[in-house]
């Protein structure tokens, strides 16, 4: 009995890295066929009656798994250098404003087919407003350089910033002068922690002699993220930082931080992190995808209802795109097609308490949202040249 799902979990495997090969060669994102492979195999499980149990408690623990490798995963990949602060600080006025404009508009979608209070229809609307670095980060491997480091940037500071406006909508049912005060020390207090625990982490790493190392440092991160999520704070910025610092230590010439930071074997532990990373969360968006999938009522998408609420919502989503990338940043191809909504997306709309969760706003509208702005990635990617930049 016990051979039978590690024979299951070994094929899905499989399947997930040809995946993977398919979508590097044809730029199709492979997150599209693993929620194909997910609902494809709802079928041989009704037709043989088998006794499956409900993974739908399990997708937000899979997910935010999944994200914070993610996101590791790719500040692990962006070099910091001064001719690029121009390109970050346009990433995060882009990640920043589309996220606010997208879900003021999703709201007004929201109320004016609910009639719902505002907040409630603010914090239901964040969730669609938030592009996921799960699937845009792996989407743009292949592209060149600047377009690929700023989707990396906006979609790891879009995932911040959603966290730290969705957690905002969840406790305040009335924006006032002190609670956006509140908003603002939060800000101030998890930047200050940010830097004392990512430089608590690259210590802790300098120091570990045991041959495990990674994992308890992957490990630290976990629960570093667990008890800032508890707090409702956006400790993915640590995430972010640690990565970002790790990858960039070199840069820092002060003698103090040369002498306690930084040692002989650092490049050889970032290589060794970097592909325990890449590794684990390839494992980890594997099985959320597939799960997403699996879970999903594919019947869902013939109910007109899902598309009269969702078609809206994606109208939004690349209205307000269009508007601030080829009006404020003069780019468009393929930075407008790659906004996907998924990972981030289902773990903040699982979030929302029952009491303040719009039944309208149903698992087939998040599914329909998610596909469709996965597939809008194909539409950006293909024809684009693998063209190396130089440095």
């Amino acid at each position: 009995m016990v051979s039978s799902p590690l024979i299951i979990i070994g094929i899905l495997v499989v399947f997930s890295y040809l995946f993977d090969i398919v979508s590097r060669k044809t730029k199709f994102p492979s997150v599209i066929l693993l929620m194909g492979l997910g609902i494809g195999l709802q079928y041989p499980v009704a037709y043989f009656k088998l006794d499956i149990p409900d993974f739908t408690a399990v997708l937000p623990l899979l997910g935010t798994i999944g994200l914070i490798l993610i996101v590791l995963e790719g500040s692990l990949e962006l070099d910091f250098e001064r001719k690029k602060l121009k390109m970050m600080r346009q990433s995060l006025g882009a990640a920043l404003f589309i996220l606010l404009a997208t879900a003021l508009g999703i709201t007004g979608i929201f109320y004016y087919n609910t009639g719902a209070p505002f907040m409630q229809c603010f914090l239901n609307a964040v969730p669609f407003s938030v592009i996921s670095s799960a699937i845009a980060i792996p989407s743009v491997a292949k592209l060149v350089k600047s377009k690929k480091e700023f989707i990396m940037y906006e979609s790891s500071f879009s995932d911040i910033l959603g966290i730290l406006v969705f957690n905002f909508a969840l406790v305040n049912e009335v924006v006032t002068w002190h609670s956006v005060m509140q908003l603002g020390w939060q800000i101030l207090a998890i930047t200050l922690v940010s830097v004392v625990l990512c430089l608590l982490l690259l210590y802790i790493l300098g120091k570990l002699t045991h041959h495990v190392k990674f994992f308890l440092i992957i490990s630290i991160i976990l629960l570093i993220y667990g008890i800032g999520k508890k707090l409702h704070l956006p400790t993915l910025i640590i995430v972010l930082a640690f990565g970002l610092l790790l990858r960039n230590a070199y840069l820092i010439k002060l003698p103090k931080f040369k002498e306690y930071f930084l040692y002989k074997t650092l490049d050889a532990d970032l290589h060794q992190l970097s592909l325990l990373t890449a590794e684990s969360a390839f494992l980890a968006r594997t099985f959320f995808f597939l799960l997403f999938g699996f879970t999903m009522d594919i019947n869902s998408l013939a109910d007109p209802a899902v598309w009269y609420l969702g078609l809206p919502v994606i109208g939004v989503i690349y209205f307000v795109r269009v508007l601030y990338l080829r009006g404020v940043l003069n780019r468009f191809v393929p930075e407008f097609y790659i906004a996907p909504r998924g990972l981030i997306t289902v773990l903040l709309a699982f979030s929302i308490p029952d009491a303040q969760r719009l039944t309208q706003v149903s698992n087939g509208v998040i599914f329909l949202v998610v596909l469709a702005t996965s597939l809008m990635i194909v539409l950006g990617t293909v024809g684009q040249k693998n063209i190396p930049e130089a440095d």
